[in-house]
Protein backbone atom coordinates (compact mmCIF):
# COMPACT_ATOMS: atom_id res chain seq x y z
CA UNK A 1 0.00 0.00 0.00
CA UNK A 2 1.47 3.33 -1.09
CA UNK A 3 1.01 5.86 1.71
CA UNK A 4 1.21 9.61 1.48
CA UNK A 5 1.38 11.59 4.72
CA UNK A 6 0.66 15.28 5.17
CA UNK A 7 2.79 16.67 7.95
CA UNK A 8 3.86 19.75 9.81
CA UNK A 9 5.10 20.24 13.34
CA UNK A 10 6.21 17.79 15.99
CA UNK A 11 3.10 15.57 16.17
CA UNK A 12 3.05 15.07 12.43
CA UNK A 13 6.76 14.25 12.38
CA UNK A 14 6.35 11.64 15.11
CA UNK A 15 3.53 9.90 13.27
CA UNK A 16 5.62 9.94 10.09
CA UNK A 17 8.41 8.29 12.06
CA UNK A 18 5.94 5.59 13.07
CA UNK A 19 4.81 5.15 9.47
CA UNK A 20 8.43 4.77 8.40
CA UNK A 21 8.76 1.88 10.87
CA UNK A 22 5.90 -0.09 9.31
CA UNK A 23 5.83 1.01 5.65
CA UNK A 24 8.66 0.22 3.20
CA UNK A 25 10.63 3.37 2.42
CA UNK A 26 9.78 3.27 -1.28
CA UNK A 27 6.06 3.19 -0.47
CA UNK A 28 6.00 6.19 1.88
CA UNK A 29 5.99 9.83 0.74
CA UNK A 30 5.65 12.80 3.05
CA UNK A 31 4.36 16.17 1.86
CA UNK A 32 5.53 18.78 4.34
CA UNK A 33 4.22 22.25 5.12
CA UNK A 34 6.49 25.12 4.08
CA UNK A 35 4.24 27.95 5.27
CA UNK A 36 6.51 28.22 8.33
CA UNK A 37 9.59 28.91 6.18
CA UNK A 38 11.30 32.27 6.53
CA UNK A 39 14.63 34.00 5.97
CA UNK A 40 16.82 34.46 9.06
CA UNK A 41 20.49 35.46 9.18
CA UNK A 42 20.24 35.53 5.37
CA UNK A 43 19.35 31.82 5.26
CA UNK A 44 16.16 30.05 4.24
CA UNK A 45 14.88 28.25 7.35
CA UNK A 46 12.40 25.39 6.83
CA UNK A 47 11.31 24.37 10.36
CA UNK A 48 8.75 21.70 9.46
CA UNK A 49 10.88 20.09 6.76
CA UNK A 50 13.81 19.94 9.16
CA UNK A 51 11.71 18.57 12.02
CA UNK A 52 10.47 15.71 9.83
CA UNK A 53 13.94 15.10 8.41
CA UNK A 54 15.70 15.11 11.80
CA UNK A 55 13.01 12.87 13.31
CA UNK A 56 13.32 10.28 10.54
CA UNK A 57 17.11 10.43 10.80
CA UNK A 58 16.97 9.80 14.56
CA UNK A 59 18.55 13.18 15.28
CA UNK A 60 15.61 15.14 16.71
CA UNK A 61 15.65 16.40 20.27
CA UNK A 62 13.65 13.75 22.17
CA UNK A 63 11.54 16.11 24.30
CA UNK A 64 11.27 19.49 22.63
CA UNK A 65 10.68 17.86 19.24
CA UNK A 66 12.42 20.50 17.14
CA UNK A 67 16.15 20.91 16.59
CA UNK A 68 18.94 18.39 17.00
CA UNK A 69 19.65 16.34 20.12
CA UNK A 70 22.80 17.33 21.96
CA UNK A 71 22.92 20.66 20.14
CA UNK A 72 25.39 23.44 20.96
CA UNK A 73 24.82 27.15 20.41
CA UNK A 74 28.23 28.73 19.87
CA UNK A 75 27.19 30.53 16.68
CA UNK A 76 24.08 31.90 18.38
CA UNK A 77 26.17 33.22 21.27
CA UNK A 78 28.47 35.00 18.80
CA UNK A 79 25.50 36.55 16.99
CA UNK A 80 24.25 37.82 20.36
CA UNK A 81 27.67 39.42 21.04
CA UNK A 82 27.36 41.26 17.73
CA UNK A 83 23.92 42.46 18.74
CA UNK A 84 22.20 40.38 16.07
CA UNK A 85 18.75 38.76 16.29
CA UNK A 86 18.77 35.79 18.65
CA UNK A 87 15.03 35.25 19.20
CA UNK A 88 15.01 32.21 16.90
CA UNK A 89 17.46 29.74 18.40
CA UNK A 90 19.54 28.15 15.65
CA UNK A 91 21.94 25.51 16.94
CA UNK A 92 25.35 24.84 15.45
CA UNK A 93 24.57 21.55 13.70
CA UNK A 94 21.18 22.86 12.63
CA UNK A 95 22.97 25.85 11.15
CA UNK A 96 24.97 23.46 8.98
CA UNK A 97 21.70 22.26 7.43
CA UNK A 98 20.63 25.82 6.66
CA UNK A 99 24.00 26.69 5.16
CA UNK A 100 23.88 23.70 2.81
CA UNK A 101 20.28 24.49 1.86
CA UNK A 102 21.25 28.09 1.10
CA UNK A 103 24.13 26.93 -1.07
CA UNK A 104 21.87 24.58 -3.02
CA UNK A 105 19.21 27.21 -3.57
CA UNK A 106 21.83 29.78 -4.59
CA UNK A 107 23.12 27.30 -7.17
CA UNK A 108 19.68 27.25 -8.77
CA UNK A 109 18.35 23.95 -7.43
CA UNK A 110 14.76 23.75 -6.28
CA UNK A 111 13.77 23.29 -2.66
CA UNK A 112 12.48 19.83 -3.64
CA UNK A 113 15.88 18.85 -5.05
CA UNK A 114 17.81 20.31 -2.13
CA UNK A 115 15.54 18.57 0.38
CA UNK A 116 16.16 15.23 -1.34
CA UNK A 117 19.93 15.81 -1.14
CA UNK A 118 19.88 16.73 2.53
CA UNK A 119 17.56 13.87 3.51
CA UNK A 120 19.61 11.38 1.51
CA UNK A 121 22.82 12.50 3.23
CA UNK A 122 21.18 11.80 6.60
CA UNK A 123 20.03 8.34 5.54
CA UNK A 124 16.31 9.19 5.42
CA UNK A 125 14.49 6.51 3.41
CA UNK A 126 10.99 7.89 2.74
CA UNK A 127 10.62 10.60 0.14
CA UNK A 128 10.24 14.10 1.61
CA UNK A 129 8.49 16.68 -0.56
CA UNK A 130 8.08 20.34 0.31
CA UNK A 131 4.52 21.33 -0.56
CA UNK A 132 5.76 23.92 -3.06
CA UNK A 133 9.03 25.29 -4.39
CA UNK A 134 7.91 28.91 -4.12
CA UNK A 135 7.62 31.07 -1.01
CA UNK A 136 4.11 31.06 0.46
CA UNK A 137 4.35 32.29 4.05
CA UNK A 138 1.56 31.77 6.54
CA UNK A 139 0.26 35.07 7.91
CA UNK A 140 -1.95 35.60 10.93
CA UNK A 141 -4.28 38.45 11.76
CA UNK A 142 -4.22 38.87 15.54
CA UNK A 143 -5.24 41.32 18.25
CA UNK A 144 -1.69 42.69 17.89
CA UNK A 145 -2.01 43.18 14.13
CA UNK A 146 -0.90 41.03 11.19
CA UNK A 147 2.09 38.83 12.03
CA UNK A 148 4.23 36.32 10.19
CA UNK A 149 3.96 32.81 11.59
CA UNK A 150 7.38 32.71 13.26
CA UNK A 151 6.96 36.17 14.73
CA UNK A 152 3.67 35.01 16.26
CA UNK A 153 4.71 31.54 17.43
CA UNK A 154 8.32 32.02 18.47
CA UNK A 155 8.81 35.75 18.79
CA UNK A 156 5.57 36.28 20.76
CA UNK A 157 5.14 32.70 22.02
CA UNK A 158 1.77 32.31 20.30
CA UNK A 159 0.15 34.68 22.79
CA UNK A 160 -1.76 37.12 20.52
CA UNK A 161 -5.29 35.86 19.81
CA UNK A 162 -5.61 34.78 16.18
CA UNK A 163 -8.61 35.99 14.18
CA UNK A 164 -7.60 34.87 10.69
CA UNK A 165 -4.98 32.69 8.99
CA UNK A 166 -4.15 33.52 5.38
CA UNK A 167 -1.57 33.31 2.61
CA UNK A 168 -0.53 36.03 0.16
CA UNK A 169 -1.86 34.98 -3.24
CA UNK A 170 -2.40 31.65 -4.95
CA UNK A 171 0.39 29.11 -5.35
CA UNK A 172 0.81 25.77 -7.02
CA UNK A 173 2.12 22.59 -5.46
CA UNK A 174 5.02 20.95 -7.22
CA UNK A 175 4.31 18.40 -9.93
CA UNK A 176 5.94 15.85 -7.63
CA UNK A 177 3.34 16.52 -4.93
CA UNK A 178 0.40 16.08 -7.31
CA UNK A 179 1.93 12.92 -8.77
CA UNK A 180 2.50 11.47 -5.30
CA UNK A 181 -1.13 12.12 -4.35
CA UNK A 182 -2.35 10.43 -7.53
CA UNK A 183 -0.13 7.41 -6.85
CA UNK A 184 -1.16 6.97 -3.21
CA UNK A 185 -3.48 4.24 -1.96
CA UNK A 186 -4.07 6.06 1.34
CA UNK A 187 -3.61 9.62 2.57
CA UNK A 188 -2.74 10.07 6.26
CA UNK A 189 -3.12 13.52 7.81
CA UNK A 190 -0.90 13.73 10.87
CA UNK A 191 -1.91 15.11 14.29
CA UNK A 192 -0.69 18.53 13.22
CA UNK A 193 -2.31 21.92 13.68
CA UNK A 194 -4.95 22.05 10.92
CA UNK A 195 -4.80 25.83 10.55
CA UNK A 196 -1.07 26.40 10.21
CA UNK A 197 0.41 23.00 9.34
CA UNK A 198 -2.13 21.27 7.08
CA UNK A 199 -4.23 24.09 5.61
CA UNK A 200 -1.16 25.59 3.87
CA UNK A 201 -0.91 22.33 1.92
CA UNK A 202 -4.64 21.97 1.30
CA UNK A 203 -4.87 25.56 0.07
CA UNK A 204 -2.48 25.06 -2.83
CA UNK A 205 -4.11 25.02 -6.26
CA UNK A 206 -5.47 21.57 -7.08
CA UNK A 207 -4.40 19.78 -3.90
CA UNK A 208 -7.78 19.40 -2.25
CA UNK A 209 -9.35 18.22 -5.52
CA UNK A 210 -6.58 15.64 -5.94
CA UNK A 211 -7.00 14.41 -2.36
CA UNK A 212 -10.76 14.07 -2.90
CA UNK A 213 -10.01 11.14 -5.23
CA UNK A 214 -8.20 9.24 -2.50
CA UNK A 215 -9.19 7.77 0.90
CA UNK A 216 -8.09 10.15 3.63
CA UNK A 217 -7.63 9.40 7.34
CA UNK A 218 -6.61 12.01 9.92
CA UNK A 219 -5.32 11.66 13.47
CA UNK A 220 -6.87 14.17 15.85
CA UNK A 221 -4.38 16.52 17.53
CA UNK A 222 -6.92 17.22 20.30
CA UNK A 223 -6.90 14.94 23.35
CA UNK A 224 -9.32 15.44 26.25
CA UNK A 225 -10.13 18.96 25.07
CA UNK A 226 -6.51 20.07 24.82
CA UNK A 227 -3.85 20.19 22.14
CA UNK A 228 -1.12 17.61 22.62
CA UNK A 229 1.42 20.34 21.79
CA UNK A 230 1.22 23.96 20.72
CA UNK A 231 -1.48 26.65 20.55
CA UNK A 232 -4.17 24.74 18.61
CA UNK A 233 -6.82 24.70 21.36
CA UNK A 234 -6.88 28.48 21.58
CA UNK A 235 -6.96 28.79 17.81
CA UNK A 236 -10.03 26.55 17.57
CA UNK A 237 -11.77 28.74 20.15
CA UNK A 238 -10.92 32.01 18.39
CA UNK A 239 -11.27 30.87 14.77
CA UNK A 240 -14.06 28.25 14.89
CA UNK A 241 -15.74 29.66 18.01
CA UNK A 242 -16.25 26.22 19.50
CA UNK A 243 -14.63 24.03 22.13
CA UNK A 244 -11.54 22.05 21.10
CA UNK A 245 -12.58 18.46 20.33
CA UNK A 246 -12.29 15.75 17.68
CA UNK A 247 -15.62 17.01 16.37
CA UNK A 248 -14.04 20.42 15.77
CA UNK A 249 -11.23 18.77 13.84
CA UNK A 250 -13.69 16.75 11.76
CA UNK A 251 -15.77 19.85 11.03
CA UNK A 252 -12.68 21.77 9.95
CA UNK A 253 -11.61 19.16 7.39
CA UNK A 254 -15.19 18.51 6.30
CA UNK A 255 -15.81 16.09 3.45
CA UNK A 256 -12.09 15.64 2.86
CA UNK A 257 -12.03 12.90 5.53
CA UNK A 258 -13.10 9.28 5.25
CA UNK A 259 -12.10 8.55 8.84
CA UNK A 260 -10.71 10.07 12.02
CA UNK A 261 -8.51 8.52 14.69
CA UNK A 262 -9.23 9.89 18.17
CA UNK A 263 -8.01 9.38 21.73
CA UNK A 264 -9.68 6.73 23.88
CA UNK A 265 -12.42 8.38 25.93
CA UNK A 266 -12.96 11.32 23.59
CA UNK A 267 -16.38 11.71 21.98
CA UNK A 268 -16.54 10.55 18.38
CA UNK A 269 -17.86 13.06 15.84
CA UNK A 270 -21.20 12.12 14.34
CA UNK A 271 -21.39 10.81 10.81
CA UNK A 272 -17.73 9.90 10.37
CA UNK A 273 -15.96 6.56 10.72
CA UNK A 274 -13.84 6.74 13.86
CA UNK A 275 -11.10 4.67 15.50
CA UNK A 276 -10.53 5.27 19.22
CA UNK A 277 -7.06 4.34 20.46
CA UNK A 278 -4.08 5.74 22.38
CA UNK A 279 -2.88 8.60 20.19
CA UNK A 280 -0.26 10.24 22.43
CA UNK A 281 3.14 9.04 21.22
CA UNK A 282 5.59 8.72 24.07
CA UNK A 283 8.36 6.82 22.28
CA UNK A 284 9.16 5.23 18.92
CA UNK A 285 7.29 2.08 19.92
CA UNK A 286 4.16 4.18 20.43
CA UNK A 287 4.67 5.80 17.04
CA UNK A 288 4.94 2.48 15.21
CA UNK A 289 1.96 1.00 17.04
CA UNK A 290 -0.23 4.01 16.26
CA UNK A 291 0.91 4.08 12.64
CA UNK A 292 0.03 0.41 12.19
CA UNK A 293 -3.42 1.00 13.67
CA UNK A 294 -3.99 4.02 11.42
CA UNK A 295 -3.04 2.02 8.34
CA UNK A 296 -5.28 -0.91 9.26
CA UNK A 297 -8.16 1.48 9.93
CA UNK A 298 -7.62 3.25 6.61
CA UNK A 299 -7.34 -0.01 4.70
CA UNK A 300 -10.65 -1.27 6.08
CA UNK A 301 -12.65 1.91 5.48
CA UNK A 302 -15.33 1.69 2.80
CA UNK A 303 -14.26 3.73 -0.19
CA UNK A 304 -16.41 6.67 -1.09
CA UNK A 305 -17.73 7.05 -4.63
CA UNK A 306 -16.35 10.24 -6.07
Amino acid sequence: MKVLALSGGVGGARLVDGLAAVVPADELTVVVNTGDDFVHWGLTICPDLDTVMYTLAGLAHPTQGWGVAGETFGALAMVERYGGPAWFRLGDRDLGTHLMRAAGLAAGRTLTAVTAELAGALGVGPRLLPMTDVARPTMLDTHDGTLSFQDWLVGRRGAPVVTRVWWPGPARPTDAVLAAIDAADLIVVGPSNPYVSIDPILGLDGVRAALARRPVVAVSPIVAGRAVKGPLAGMIESLARRAPSPAAIAAHYGDLLDGLVIELGDDAPAGLATLATATVMGDRGDRARLAAEVLAFGHDLPRRRR
